[in-house]
Protein backbone atom coordinates (compact mmCIF):
# COMPACT_ATOMS: atom_id res chain seq x y z
CA UNK A 1 0.00 0.00 0.00
CA UNK A 2 2.44 2.60 0.60
CA UNK A 3 4.44 2.05 -2.80
CA UNK A 4 1.36 2.43 -3.88
CA UNK A 5 0.99 5.83 -2.52
CA UNK A 6 4.32 6.49 -3.03
CA UNK A 7 4.20 6.46 -6.70
CA UNK A 8 0.63 8.34 -7.02
CA UNK A 9 1.76 10.62 -4.68
CA UNK A 10 1.91 13.40 -6.55
CA UNK A 11 -1.38 13.17 -8.27
CA UNK A 12 -3.02 12.76 -4.62
CA UNK A 13 -1.32 15.84 -3.49
CA UNK A 14 -2.78 17.38 -5.94
CA UNK A 15 -5.97 16.43 -5.67
CA UNK A 16 -5.96 17.14 -2.08
CA UNK A 17 -4.93 21.02 -2.86
CA UNK A 18 -7.22 21.03 -5.80
CA UNK A 19 -10.23 20.31 -3.65
CA UNK A 20 -8.39 22.44 -1.07
CA UNK A 21 -8.36 25.29 -3.68
CA UNK A 22 -11.85 24.61 -4.89
CA UNK A 23 -13.04 25.37 -1.43
CA UNK A 24 -10.96 28.65 -1.49
CA UNK A 25 -12.51 29.67 -4.64
CA UNK A 26 -15.93 28.81 -3.94
CA UNK A 27 -15.88 30.21 -0.49
CA UNK A 28 -14.51 33.37 -1.52
CA UNK A 29 -16.95 33.66 -4.50
CA UNK A 30 -19.77 32.77 -2.07
CA UNK A 31 -19.03 35.35 -0.18
CA UNK A 32 -18.78 38.22 -2.37
CA UNK A 33 -21.35 37.68 -4.45
CA UNK A 34 -24.20 36.64 -2.08
CA UNK A 35 -23.61 38.18 0.94
CA UNK A 36 -21.47 41.11 -0.22
CA UNK A 37 -23.88 40.88 -3.10
CA UNK A 38 -21.14 42.01 -5.53
CA UNK A 39 -21.51 40.97 -9.21
CA UNK A 40 -21.17 37.31 -10.05
CA UNK A 41 -18.62 38.26 -12.78
CA UNK A 42 -16.41 40.46 -10.37
CA UNK A 43 -16.83 37.99 -7.76
CA UNK A 44 -15.72 35.58 -9.59
CA UNK A 45 -12.59 37.01 -10.47
CA UNK A 46 -11.49 38.08 -7.06
CA UNK A 47 -12.44 34.18 -6.32
CA UNK A 48 -10.16 33.26 -9.39
CA UNK A 49 -6.93 35.38 -8.26
CA UNK A 50 -7.30 34.45 -4.61
CA UNK A 51 -7.13 30.74 -5.44
CA UNK A 52 -4.83 30.35 -8.02
CA UNK A 53 -2.51 32.69 -5.31
CA UNK A 54 -3.55 29.87 -2.93
CA UNK A 55 -2.62 27.27 -5.52
CA UNK A 56 0.64 28.68 -6.64
CA UNK A 57 1.76 28.43 -2.84
CA UNK A 58 0.50 25.01 -2.10
CA UNK A 59 1.45 23.45 -5.48
CA UNK A 60 4.80 24.72 -5.67
CA UNK A 61 5.91 23.49 -2.19
CA UNK A 62 3.56 20.30 -1.41
CA UNK A 63 2.54 19.13 -5.07
CA UNK A 64 5.62 19.11 -7.26
CA UNK A 65 8.09 20.24 -4.51
CA UNK A 66 9.62 23.03 -6.70
CA UNK A 67 13.42 24.02 -6.20
CA UNK A 68 13.51 26.56 -8.34
CA UNK A 69 15.38 29.90 -7.09
CA UNK A 70 13.92 31.91 -9.76
CA UNK A 71 10.30 32.13 -7.87
CA UNK A 72 9.33 34.80 -9.70
CA UNK A 73 9.60 33.50 -13.44
CA UNK A 74 7.89 30.59 -11.71
CA UNK A 75 4.78 32.41 -10.62
CA UNK A 76 4.69 34.36 -13.77
CA UNK A 77 4.52 30.91 -15.45
CA UNK A 78 2.11 29.89 -13.20
CA UNK A 79 -0.50 32.29 -13.35
CA UNK A 80 -0.09 32.74 -17.03
CA UNK A 81 -0.87 28.73 -17.15
CA UNK A 82 -3.90 29.34 -15.49
CA UNK A 83 -5.31 32.66 -17.37
CA UNK A 84 -6.30 30.28 -20.09
CA UNK A 85 -8.27 28.33 -17.83
CA UNK A 86 -9.45 31.56 -15.71
CA UNK A 87 -10.61 32.91 -19.13
CA UNK A 88 -12.52 29.58 -19.46
CA UNK A 89 -13.79 29.69 -15.80
CA UNK A 90 -15.16 33.23 -16.90
CA UNK A 91 -16.77 32.02 -20.11
CA UNK A 92 -18.56 29.14 -18.47
CA UNK A 93 -20.04 31.14 -15.57
CA UNK A 94 -21.10 33.72 -17.89
CA UNK A 95 -23.14 31.36 -19.83
CA UNK A 96 -24.50 28.90 -16.91
CA UNK A 97 -25.28 32.00 -15.17
CA UNK A 98 -27.00 34.17 -18.16
CA UNK A 99 -28.84 31.50 -19.70
CA UNK A 100 -30.22 30.25 -16.28
CA UNK A 101 -29.03 26.78 -16.74
CA UNK A 102 -27.99 26.14 -13.07
CA UNK A 103 -28.11 28.56 -10.16
CA UNK A 104 -24.92 30.61 -9.82
CA UNK A 105 -23.44 28.50 -7.15
CA UNK A 106 -23.55 25.29 -8.58
CA UNK A 107 -22.43 26.56 -11.65
CA UNK A 108 -18.99 27.30 -9.76
CA UNK A 109 -18.83 23.94 -8.56
CA UNK A 110 -19.15 22.43 -11.39
CA UNK A 111 -16.62 25.22 -13.96
CA UNK A 112 -14.23 24.30 -11.04
CA UNK A 113 -14.00 20.38 -11.73
CA UNK A 114 -13.60 21.15 -14.86
CA UNK A 115 -11.15 23.76 -14.46
CA UNK A 116 -8.95 21.28 -11.74
CA UNK A 117 -8.64 19.11 -14.42
CA UNK A 118 -7.40 21.14 -16.99
CA UNK A 119 -4.52 23.40 -14.50
CA UNK A 120 -3.12 19.94 -13.39
CA UNK A 121 -2.59 19.22 -16.69
CA UNK A 122 -0.75 22.70 -17.59
CA UNK A 123 0.86 22.31 -14.32
CA UNK A 124 2.57 19.27 -15.57
CA UNK A 125 3.41 20.34 -18.82
CA UNK A 126 4.47 24.04 -18.51
CA UNK A 127 4.81 25.62 -15.16
CA UNK A 128 6.51 22.28 -12.66
CA UNK A 129 8.59 20.33 -15.36
CA UNK A 130 11.46 18.24 -14.00
CA UNK A 131 11.42 21.00 -11.32
CA UNK A 132 12.01 17.95 -8.47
Amino acid sequence: MKELLMKYKEIIMYLVFGILTTVVNIVVYFLSAELLHINYLISNALAWFLSVLFAYITNRKYVFESSSQNILKEAVSFFSSRLATGILDMVLMWLFVYFNVVNDVIAKVIVNVIVVVLNYVLSKLVVFKGNK
